[in-house]
């Protein structure tokens, strides 16, 4: 019976253990890519955390904060002048929130933030996308990436 025992512990510890090792825990940060790899300065970070808003403080929420460095003018792709940070879990649910320019002439830094998530941030795809904020229609992504698991 002790051998199985031994056995069956050390069967579990290399299957469960790998997986918790992959398990980001909160905050969770990811590193933005360019979809155009022609854009070789293009970056963008996000970053995902618990926040608790109100007074008396609420439950528990996510936060999301995304920033993009050297995004090329929204005008670029078309009929778009702004960018908007987006997130979604597949098939799930998504989100969308304004980003603003820094006062910078030339190439500003691109930031904004969503604070009111309630769902697991499981498979979450970030991306960086153009805008049209006249008629809200939004364009392809410029910057994204995935987080596997945010707990």
């Amino acid at each position: 019976m002790k051998p199985f025992i031994l056995m069956l512990f050390m069967l579990l510890s290399t299957i469960v253990y790998p997986l918790q090792t992959h398990a980001d825990k909160m905050p969770c940060t990811i590193v933005l890519e360019p979809v155009n790899k022609n854009l070789k300065n293009t970056k963008g970070s996000a970053l995902i955390y618990n926040v608790q808003l109100g007074s008396p403080p609420s439950f528990s929420r996510t936060n999301i904060s995304i920033l993009g460095v050297h995004l090329p003018n929204p005008s670029s792709y078309g009929q778009y002048d702004s960018y908007e940070g987006y997130a979604t879990i597949p098939n799930e649910i998504s989100w969308r929130f304004r980003m603003y320019p820094t006062p910078e002439d030339e190439s500003p830094t691109w930031a904004g933030r969503f604070d009111l998530i309630t769902a697991d941030m499981k498979n979450v795809k970030v991306q960086v996308r153009v805008s049209n904020s006249k008629t809200e229609k939004l364009g392809p992504p410029v910057l994204q990436n995935t987080i596997k698991i945010c707990k």
